[in-house]
């Protein structure tokens, strides 16, 4: 008798973005996360049910994949799936990677009981947090069927490290070389120029990839934290970080931005009263003052001024702070050996206090030149320019949505593709938000730009967006696409992106004569032979 042997699952397919030596140990990780779930299998494949379990999450099944669709609306839709589906639908849907997953492998992860963090979803923040929390005590205690065992009975064990600046887990250090204002004086935003040496970090990335970076809070604002705690900031305490003082912990490790649940947990057990109800319906996720959004750790402290935990425990119920990440706007064959990004610094006050972005802020003003930044690379998938040079694409990205489309055409550039290209790109004013203003003449002036169309929603008495000058130029866009054209966007999820499709269909019926069911099914169509390509935040 033939004993029947089941071949391994292909996890990292010989077409992905990878070398022979990052495949073999992306499929070694990813058999280690999953493997346990199915008897003899290297991993689970998308959608493949657990011996005795629940089928798992995968992109392929799943109608609330949209970083456009409400929290609760995802949930709604998830309703009836099971309990790794559920994990997933409260996920933010931008398969981002900040959390070193994708949604799905997020969701599958934590149901194997193979990620204990639940606040690694960084779009998502609270909302995502609170509602996995809540899926996890409705799934009860018992660990699902073909997880590993849970902590408290066997230890857990490490995951291997990634290649260095591969993985966030293993970032590499490279040096911070310069930044450059982009905006003209005058304007109301600060857009920056980022460049950064890639030499000896092993980083080799392609157009359409990210850059994750890890930042460093503002030290005025770890001062002001350490102040108000009462707490002296040389202390050495000792977190899974390692021994460090207190100042270096805030400074690297903790995130000083929206208080966690856990702060506010803490806090309420510190006062009393009309103040600990207070407390206890903030970590519930209410908001009896109105100014929840407007809570970071400072802020929260500031608002329980009687209650001062000690700082170790303070720690405790800190998040982490996570790496941030940013769309590559250089090419390696244009830009060898170093990478470019295109940041907004973000700065706002908030009754009389100066709020800032964290990672904006430290490359737009703190990271001194020749200082070293730990970074990763994160591979794009499905997002890249098309395998022959020759296929016009249309990339729409107002903003710093430019970044990976600066990246295209400098690729193209380089590479002498024959390929029409055309740009739809929009800010607030002509004069002060022309981002890469020179550059971008200068490469229709060279026939690479072959059509560049530009819309600023404050230079006039009505506010022009791209999806108007998409509208406007309608019949040539349509012409592009019949001929084959990829089209690309690339910024704001929930608003931009939606409206940039929706000038898609409107684009499908009135140019290609298609009913509005054809013209959705045009668009999704699109979609499905990768010609609509999305890197959306």
């Amino acid at each position: 008798m033939t004993q029947h042997v089941t071949p391994p699952l292909v996890l990292i397919p010989e077409s992905a973005p990878f070398n022979a030596d990052q495949r073999a140990w992306l499929s070694g990780y990813f058999a280690a996360l999953l493997g346990p779930a199915i008897e003899g299998a290297t991993a689970l494949g998308p959608g493949e049910v657990p011996s005795s379990g629940p089928a798992l999450a995968d992109n392929g099944d799943a109608p609330w994949h949209d970083p456009s669709i409400s929290l609760d609306e995802r949930m709604a839709m998830a309703r009836d799936r099971s309990e790794p589906q559920k994990l997933m639908a409260a996920m933010a849907q931008q398969d981002c990677g900040q959390c070193g997953y994708n949604c799905a492998d997020y969701a599958n992860a934590i149901f194997l009981k193979k990620e204990e963090r639940l606040n690694l979803c960084q779009p998502g923040g609270k909302d995502t947090l609170r509602m996995l929390k809540k899926l996890e005590a409705e799934f009860g205690a018992a660990a699902p069927a073909g997880a590993a065992p849970a902590a408290a009975e066997a230890p857990k064990a490490e995951a291997p490290l990634g290649p260095y600046g591969l993985c966030r887990e293993n970032p590499a250090e490279a040096v911070f070389l310069s930044r450059r204002r982009l905006n003209a004086p005058g304007g109301e935003k600060e857009t920056w120029h980022i460049e950064i040496d890639l030499t000896d970090t092993g980083i080799e990335y392609a157009v359409g990839d990210s850059l994750g970076l890890f930042p460093a809070n503002a030290p005025a604002l770890v001062d002001m934290v350490i102040a108000e705690l009462g707490a002296r900031p040389e202390r050495v305490i000792a977190t899974r970080f390692g021994e460090k003082t207190l100042r270096e912990h805030l400074l690297t490790n903790y995130a000083l931005g929206a208080a966690p649940d856990g702060l506010f947990q803490l806090l309420s057990l510190l006062t009393s009263g009309a103040a600990r109800r207070k407390a206890q319906s903030l970590a519930a996720g209410e908001d009896p003052d109105g100014d929840l959004a407007y809570l970071d750790v400072l802020a929260a402290l500031h608002k329980f001024p009687g209650a001062r935990p000690d700082a170790e425990v303070f720690l405790e119920a800190l998040d982490e702070l996570q790496p941030r990440l940013y769309s590559i706007s250089s090419s390696p064959k244009a830009d060898p050996g170093r990478v470019s990004l295109t940041v907004d610094a973000v700065r706002y006050s908030h009754r009389s206090r100066l709020r800032l972005g964290v990672a904006s802020t430290h490359l737009g003003e703190r990271l001194a030149e020749t200082s070293t930044v730990k970074v990763y690379l994160q591979k794009a998938h499905g997002f890249g320019l098309p395998a022959s040079p020759e296929t016009p694409i249309i990339m729409v990205g107002p903003g710093t949505g430019i970044a990976p489309f600066r990246a295209f055409l400098r690729e193209r550039a380089a590479t002498r593709a024959p390929g029409r290209n055309w740009l739809f790109f929009g800010h607030q004013r002509q004069a002060t938000d022309f981002l890469y203003k020179e550059e971008l003449n200068g490469l229709k002036e060279a026939g690479i730009l072959t059509r560049l169309s530009l819309a600023w929603s404050r230079d006039g008495v009505e506010k022009t967006y791209v999806q108007d000058r998409m509208r406007e130029n309608g019949r040539e866009v349509w012409r592009w696409l019949e001929e084959g054209a990829h089209f690309y966007v690339c910024g704001d999820a929930k608003r931009m992106a939606k409206d940039v499709e929706r000038a898609i269909i409107d684009i499908a019926a009135k140019e290609g004569g298609r009913n509005p069911e054809d013209a959705v099914a045009y668009l999704a169509a699109l979609k499905k032979a990768g010609r609509y390509q999305a890197d959306v935040y």
